[in-house]
């Protein structure tokens, strides 16, 4: 409590520069967003995997014909399942693209614009 009663308590409060990020607070808020959306997928890719391993593990003691059918079945479903994915992906892609042509957006250096 000791100081001028006048005394500013934060220096920077009349300031109307915005100071310019450096590179390297730009490359970690670019890193915080997609470590966003790439953190959910990382975790799947990995206990997906996990699961895997462990389910052939244990039914790898039942027996060949039985670790045979668990593997063909778990690969169909496998299968149909990364396909929905891939055509939900697709379909969100679309989407995207669509609605920046309707706005005519700057989007990674392409302009969409009106053709017709």
């Amino acid at each position: 409590m000791e100081g001028d009663i006048n005394q500013k308590l934060f220096d920077g409060a009349n300031k109307t520069e915005v100071e310019e990020p450096t590179v390297r607070e730009k490359i970690w808020t670019k890193s915080k967003k997609m470590w966003v959306v790439a953190a959910p997928a990382t975790f799947i890719r990995f206990s997906t995997f996990g699961v895997t391993v462990i389910s052939q593990a244990f039914v790898g003691h039942i027996g060949p014909t039985g670790l045979a059918a668990y593997l063909l079945c778990f690969t169909v479903l496998m299968r149909f399942g990364i396909g929905v994915l891939y055509g939900m992906a697709s379909a969100l892609k679309q989407y995207v693209v669509k609605h920046l042509e309707q706005n005519n957006t700057i989007c990674w250096g392409y302009t969409f614009k009106d053709h017709g």
